[in-house]
């Protein structure tokens, strides 16, 4: 078997006398003659028993593996882990949370890299695993696509559809007096009522249409829910897909470049989608080595209007987008107001003629036109000022405040927070800030979801929240995060003190304090040292305005002069 007949570089393990040993392995594992000369796929599993993300992740992997068979590659199965937002909220588990993003795609890239294979599907579920797999991708410029497990339906109760928002928000009532025990358990028991990813304009499904977008995922595959009879022929396809990539000679960087990333930033302002894609889309651009920053994400919300009403801000949940037309018609309506570019696909289509093939449901609500938007503007902006010079991310959906003014009541960690919240100790008004949970701090820039969620159910609308940290999907309200330079990195966010007047000007993108923090001295907590896994990513990890990334020298942050102020 020589290596010169076989132009796949899996040859480089599989072809030639001495390879025999690497053969009889493979051998073993069930592959035959014929297979060597055939493109050997990773299907790469983010399955887990733990969470409903992710549990059916195992049974679609099948399908997907059918579909490389149909398309004359061999199916080679790994898997890596997830860690489950919903489950670790709140607690010091969310400190795994944005780390496991490196590790899922660190454990891609040598698992892919290590047995030489040709091409990758990655199946993923929970919010994180999905920019991890297309990190990988960019990282390896390989020929794969992406395929999400799709989302969650709702639950029911009293005759109305919820989501888990309903629970974290049912915590904040229970923790006011306003909502029973026994009512605070009904509401957890219906929420969930099986497979898929939280059902909002979360995360999840917000950076899964972000890769339909970016043309990583093929069109549709992604907007079909996790238990609908649909998802098996999707994850067929996507076998197929990467078989077909990998005859084409195509690599992920051919559908990662700044024309498709700023495509994908239009399709999450359009949405309504989550802050957390800011960090996503410019750590997958690192890995790719593509010039787009958070002012590249800032620019597409200005330019794109929020035309879906999805919650967290708005009515409806994923499910609902699915059937009033999906991704396809979301696109659609940016392709037709002028606002995208058209890019290639890995479903060998472009994008716009995906888009061409919407179809919209009679009567639906969901998806409005860019004429008549939810939201005049986008569903975030990126805002500067003394209190973030590097930037912070402002989320714009779910209310209508333009300017915030209020004194700072000032914690060092998010429990702190939200115990303050749940006895009445912050009135409204305030300006909450939450310090040392940045990238670095944290570490791991939790998500403060417990805490926006308890304002929300305390009936408090007029506080504002400010932090190093990172917001969940499921998060709204006037709420800033990412603030950059974080505390742990001397930002001056840790010289901020109680009482400091906070002022947040969505129009001018600034955020300032007119107290006077020169001569100041930061006071960080005491916490234990972090060890492992966190310890290697408290050393390497960048700022949140550089995607929070791990991978050597990664871009500089952008900075907008025009509004940027130096710390005082």
């Amino acid at each position: 078997m020589s290596q010169g007949t076989n132009p796949l570089r899996s040859a480089s393990i599989t072809a030639g006398p001495a390879r025999a040993a690497a053969r009889s392995y493979l051998r073993a594992a069930g592959l035959e003659d014929a297979d060597f000369a055939r493109p050997l796929i990773a299907v790469v599993n983010t399955w887990s028993s733990v969470t409903p993300c992710n549990m059916h992740l195992g049974d679609l992997a099948e399908h997907v593996r059918r579909g490389v068979r149909e398309a004359g590659g061999v199916p080679i199965d790994f898997n890596t882990i997830v860690v489950t937002d919903g489950i670790a909220m709140g607690s010091a588990g969310m400190k795994a949370s944005l780390i496991s993003r490196e590790i899922v795609a660190d454990s891609i890239e040598l698992a892919v890299q290590g047995h030489q294979l040709d091409g990758v599907v990655c199946i993923v579920g929970c919010d994180k695993t999905i920019p991890a797999a297309a990190m990988a991708l960019a990282r390896m410029d390989l020929p794969g696509c992406v395929l999400y497990g799709g989302t969650i339906m709702p639950g029911r109760l009293d005759g109305r559809e919820i989501s888990i928002q309903d629970v974290f928000e049912a915590i904040g009532a229970h923790g006011a007096g306003a909502l029973s025990d026994e009512g605070l358990r009904q509401v957890e028991k219906a929420a969930c009522p099986g497979a898929g990813a939280c059902g909002g304009q979360f995360t999840a499904n917000t950076m899964a249409m972000a890769l339909s977008a970016m043309g990583l995922s093929p069109m549709g595959a992604n907007d079909v829910p996790a238990v609908h009879p649909g998802k098996p022929a999707e994850a067929e396809r996507c076998g197929r897909i990467a078989v077909e990539l990998v005859q084409r000679g195509q690599n992920a960087r051919r559908f990662i470049t700044a024309a498709s990333l700023r495509n994908a930033a239009l399709a999450v302002s359009a949405s309504g989608g989550s802050t957390n894609a800011v960090l996503h889309l410019t750590a997958i651009a690192a890995e790719a080595g593509v010039d787009f920053g958070i002012e590249d994400c800032n620019a597409a919300c200005e330019a794109a209007p929020v035309i879906c009403d999805l919650k967290p801000g708005g009515r409806f949940l994923a499910h609902h987008l699915f059937e009033s037309g999906g991704t396809r018609l979301v696109i659609h309506r940016l392709m037709t107001a002028g606002l995208m570019t058209d890019t290639p696909s890995v479903s060998g289509r472009s994008l716009f003629d995906e888009a061409r093939e919407a179809v919209e449901a009679a009567g639906q609500q969901v998806i409005r036109a860019a004429a008549t938007p939810v939201l005049a503007r986008g569903s975030y902006a990126v805002i500067y000022g003394n209190i973030a010079p590097d930037g912070a991310v402002i989320k714009l959906v779910g209310h209508d405040t333009a300017r915030f003014e209020g004194p700072a009541r000032v914690f060092d960690s998010e429990e702190d927070a939200f115990e303050a919240v749940q006895v009445g100790a912050v009135s409204e008004g305030d300006v909450i800030v939450i310090r040392y949970e940045g990238p670095k701090g944290g570490p791991g820039m939790r998500e403060m979801l417990q805490v926006t969620a308890a304002l929300k159910g305390r009936g408090m609308a007029n506080v504002a929240l400010v932090t190093d940290g990172r917001f969940s999907g499921a998060s709204y309200g006037f709420v800033a995060g990412h603030v950059s330079p974080e505390a742990a990195q001397g930002g001056p966010i840790a010289l901020v003190r109680d009482g400091d007047v906070i002022a947040i000007d969505v129009e001018a993108r600034t955020i300032d304090t007119r107290a006077e923090l020169r001569g100041r001295r930061a006071s960080p907590p005491l916490k234990e040292a972090p060890r492992g896994a966190f310890a290697k990513y408290a050393a390497l990890v960048a700022s949140a305005s550089q995607g929070a990334v791990t991978i050597p020298n990664p871009p500089p942050a952008q900075k907008r002069a025009e509004v940027r102020r130096e710390a005082s």
